[in-house]
């Protein structure tokens, strides 16, 4: 099998890493050269960042590659929040980037050094620009079909790299029309500023995921919505929803009446999941509703709390 063709077997987030991986190289090497050989903070800097972009996509290749495995005997849950793991490395990467283009641009500031190769520098930005726009559009249209979050940030960061490759286009064009080199550092420590930003949300997404945080309250708000407007639903309580990112997880109790069979329970049950499902069709979910004669949510939080006893008959 051929590269191009093992590469159109992957999923589209597997797919979507390689060419992220692929461009930062490209970008990295060649930003890479210019910055060193130009003395630019704000090439350097985006240099930096590039190969950063190459290593954290790598990372990112193999975290959806782990997520994507089957569940088993000891993660019955699946792998999918290694992805979340992976968003919180890769702000917290870009943070550290951030911190050491600001140092590079407070030390040419105090040392005052010069800026060359105006023209090649300008040129590669140029190329950095256009490159970093067309993968920004292919990587927000993945991460809206799949809704992964390795994706999402992924498009985040470059997004953050385009702005940041315009701010370094104009910060050439200013000291090549005015001479003043410190036009440049300022730049610098601005960019620095911007992707120290922009990994926040990054960050914050992944430790929310890692924390269980419910689904959106416009998705919570709709499950509650379905389960109350079932014909045959007396209520409903202790209704929870998380998300590792690839799969989202809903508990429930419904109260039914009391003589109720299980068959005619199930078939209810049935009902309610195929429509929540239909709310994020490009999602896994793993729904468990659990069937009450009664409304118990006062037992259930005592269980919760752990202060809960059965009688064992």
């Amino acid at each position: 099998m051929d590269f191009l063709s093992k590469i159109n077997g992957f999923s589209k987030e597997r797919r979507a890493t390689v060419i992220a991986t692929a461009t930062a190289v490209m970008l990295a090497i060649v930003k890479l050269v210019i910055g060193v050989l130009s003395g630019s903070v704000a090439v350097l800097a985006s240099a930096i960042d590039s190969i950063l972009d190459t290593a954290i996509s790598v990372f990112n290749f193999f975290a959806i590659k782990k997520a994507e495995e089957e569940p088993n005997r000891l993660f019955q849950y699946g792998k999918g929040k290694i992805q979340a793991i992976a968003g919180v490395i890769e702000g917290t990467v870009i943070t550290v980037s951030g911190i050491y283009i600001i140092y590079e641009a407070i030390v040419k500031l105090i040392y005052k050094k010069p800026t060359l190769m105006l023209g090649t520098s300008v040129a590669v930005m140029l190329i950095s620009i256009v490159a970093t726009f067309l993968l920004v559009r292919y990587l927000e249209r993945i991460g809206k079909e799949t809704d992964n979050i390795v994706v999402k940030s992924d498009a985040l960061h470059y997004k953050a790299d385009l702005l940041s490759n315009g701010a370094v286009l104009l910060a050439l064009f200013l000291v090549s029309v005015t001479g003043f080199d410190f036009i440049d550092s300022i730049f610098g420590l601005a960019i620095g500023g911007y992707i120290i930003y922009s990994a926040y949300e990054i960050i914050s997404d992944g430790v929310l995921i890692l924390m269980d945080r419910s689904l959106d309250a416009d998705i919570v708000a709709k499950i509650g919505e379905i389960i109350s407007s079932h014909k045959e639903v007396r209520g409903y309580h202790w209704l929870k929803t998380r998300t590792d990112g690839m799969h989202n997880f809903v508990e429930f109790h419904l109260v039914l009446e009391p003589d109720m069979t299980i068959e005619h329970a199930h078939k209810i049950a049935e009902d309610l999941i195929c429509k929540i499902t239909a709310l994020e069709p490009n999602k896994g979910w793993v729904i468990n509703p659990h069937f009450d004669p009664h409304d118990d949510e006062e037992e259930n939080v005592r269980f919760f709390e752990g202060k809960g006893s059965c009688k064992v008959e």
